[in-house]
Order: structure tokens, then C-alpha cells, then sequence
């Protein structure tokens, strides 16, 4: 008999919660986060922004391309000097998304979210909260990195499974500098 069906329920989870620390992680992940340079709020608003702005229909949307790996890529490398600008404007847009909704931006419905990039495009956002960088930069800023992301070469850490390409009906685009040489 296995020595764990004797213990209480209470003793139980002593024994796990004992382990947990012992072994540096309460869970069964070790409690990194899966991003380079975002933390995971961020990467939650920015998914559900990126997502608003190419919206999944008979194709994939950026979400599912993984438009937010693309970013937090070049975050933490070509882009390296946004990160503040990053950092500022989706803690701004979650603000903004308490002020006006309530709840966190990710969680709002399409049409909400839908209204509030709007108002960010058009530069309409509380300015007691849109301090450190203006909506309008913010969202240009992200608008364009979500094209690049969509769009782009997926070894840059976007348009999962060429998404976009497929869509499109690409094969393969040509990179300007490689030759492809396709053998029968």
C-alpha cells in the first residue's frame, strides 16, 4: 500500500505545499514567464489589441499568428528602444480600459475594445492617464508592429504556419538576395 493513502487531506497538501518550495516552484510550471521582454499582462492586452486590429475570419487572426511573439522578439532585441514606450501604453490602455469599462481590456467585449482603439487612433484618451506617451503613437506603434508580425517572415517569430501567406495565396515569397532553387 502506498504510503500517501494514509495521510488526512490536511497532511496531504502540507506534504505538496513542503514540496512545492522545495523544489522552487508551487505549480507545475517553473513559474518563468514564456516571454523575453513582456511580462504576461502585457502580452494579454496586447494579443486582444493585435487581434482587434487583424481579427481572425476565414483566416487565422494575429492572436492565433502569433503576432505578440513577434513583438516581444524585436522588444527584446531590434526594438529594444520601445520598451518603455511598451511598457507605458499597455499599462495606459488597461487604465483606460478600468476608467471607462471597468475591466481589463482583454476581457472587454469586441465592440468595447473595437471603441476604445478608436479613441486611442483618433488621440481621445484621458490625458491624466496617457502621460509618458501619447495614445496615438502607441497605437501606431503597435499597428505597425502587428502588420510586421502578420505579414512577415515567421523565422522573425510571427504569421505562425505563414498564416498570412496562405491567406493570401502565396507559396513562398521571394526574399530579395536568396535564391530558391526548387528540385524536382
Amino acid at each position: 500500500m502506498a504510503w500517501y493513502r494514509n495521510l488526512s487531506r490536511r497532511d496531504f497538501i502540507k506534504t505538496a505545499a513542503a514540496a512545492a518550495v522545495l523544489t522552487g516552484g508551487a505549480g507545475c510550471s517553473s513559474g518563468k514567464s514564456p516571454w523575453h521582454f513582456l511580462r504576461v499582462h502585457e502580452a494579454r492586452t496586447l494579443a486582444a489589441m493585435c487581434d482587434c486590429l487583424i481579427p481572425p475570419d476565414s483566416a487565422p487572426g494575429a492572436e492565433w499568428a502569433e503576432v505578440v511573439n513577434y513583438i516581444d522578439m524585436q522588444l527584446y532585441g531590434a526594438y529594444s528602444k520601445l520598451r518603455n514606450s511598451y511598457r507605458e501604453g499597455t499599462a495606459n490602455l488597461e487604465l483606460t480600459s478600468q476608467q471607462y469599462f471597468g475591466q481589463a481590456f482583454s476581457l472587454l467585449p469586441t465592440d468595447a475594445q473595437k471603441s476604445l482603439l478608436q479613441d486611442l487612433e483618433k488621440d481621445h484618451a484621458p490625458k491624466e492617464i496617457w502621460v509618458g506617451i501619447t495614445p496615438r503613437h502607441f497605437f501606431d506603434t503597435v499597428l505597425a508592429h502587428t502588420m510586421q508580425g502578420y505579414y512577415g517572415d515567421p523565422r522573425h517569430g510571427g504569421n505562425r504556419e505563414r498564416a498570412s501567406w496562405k491567406m493570401l495565396g502565396l507559396v513562398y515569397p521571394q526574399i530579395r538576395g536568396r535564391a530558391r532553387v526548387i528540385v524536382s
